[in-house]
């Protein structure tokens, strides 16, 4: 069952996350009145850029980044207890690993930003720096609640501690935090100001083309769907049909509920200059740790 759980982990993601791609493409533009792309559009895009030639700066550093963000996305979905399944790499796992690979993925995009040598590329860098500084925290102390609550630094007890145990006043808090920081965790509207097309023309992503600019892609799309998911697993108690490709689609549905939340905040809310974003990141570590100091009192 444990070499099952990954394969269906990683088919899953993979097939999926440009679905979802396409989802708030199209939710956001009948939100503003357009009729927007084909839900499949992102499966279009991913292969005109594979079928392209790689420009930009040819040193090792620019060439390897894209790769280190997107192994980096799959060593944490391999983790992640899709269908309730703590099976395979999850049992083997904490939740200082996967904070650890969460975080090689944004260094693999800082890589590629600060190696590419362009202005624009160097500020999208400094956002993004900022952005991992202040957000990655509400992750940390996410896992950190569910170790709490399971007293257990086991990726597979730490995150099923929330939902799968009694519900107090640090689950709601930390839930508040979560869902606040979920459109900077992905990058989306109003928190996406390392990117800001129209400010900084995609910024750390400015010189990359072809497939190594569709690696950075798919690595941005796998991480969406990862952080929607996180959220099902964590805060939504479990619905155990019984079967595991029935509890898969249960998740997957619920994962899609998430995804939707994250298209109609994204196309009704105007991008935060950094400094306002950077009051909001403050906010929500405070929640974050008030939710965990109220968890070692069982509270």
């Amino acid at each position: 069952m444990g070499i099952l759980s990954i394969a269906v982990n990683i088919l899953v993601f993979l097939l999926l996350a440009p679905l979802f791609e396409g989802v708030i493409r199209k939710v956001t533009a009948r939100v503003q009145s357009r009729k927007g792309p084909p839900v499949i559009q992102p499966y279009y895009d991913l292969l005109k850029l594979l079928g392209k030639q790689n420009l930009g700066p040819g040193n090792f550093a620019f060439q390897v980044a894209p790769m280190v963000a997107l192994a980096s996305i799959f060593g944490v979905i391999v983790f992640l207890p899709l269908g309730h399944q703590a099976g395979g790499l999850t049992k083997s796992a904490d939740i200082i690993t996967v904070i650890y690979l969460l975080t090689m993925g944004g260094v693999g995009v800082l890589l590629g930003a600060l190696s590419s040598r362009n202005t624009y590329s160097l500020i999208g860098s400094s956002r993004e720096m900022i952005t991992m500084i202040m957000v990655e925290p509400v992750l940390a102390m996410t896992f950190i609640l569910g170790a709490v609550k399971a007293k257990s630094l086991g990726i597979a007890a730490a995150v099923s501690g929330v939902a799968g145990g009694r519900y107090g006043a640090s689950a709601f808090l930390m839930m508040a935090a979560y869902l606040m920081a979920l459109m900077a965790f992905v990058g989306r509207q109003p928190f996406d100001t390392a990117e800001a097309e129209v400010e900084i023309l995609e910024g750390p992503f400015m010189e990359y083309s072809g497939p190594n600019y569709a690696l950075f892609k798919y690595y941005l799309m796998l991480k969406q769907m990862f952080y929607a998911a996180l959220f099902v697993v964590v805060f939504v108690p479990p619905l155990k049909t019984g079967f595991y490709g029935m509890d898969v689609l249960v998740q997957l549905a619920l994962t899609l509920g998430v995804i939707l939340l994250i298209a109609l905040v994204g196309a009704t809310n105007p991008r935060l200059r950094i400094d306002q974003a950077m009051k909001y990141y403050a906010v929500w570590i405070a929640v974050s740790l008030a939710a965990v100091g109220l968890s070692v009192y069982g509270i």
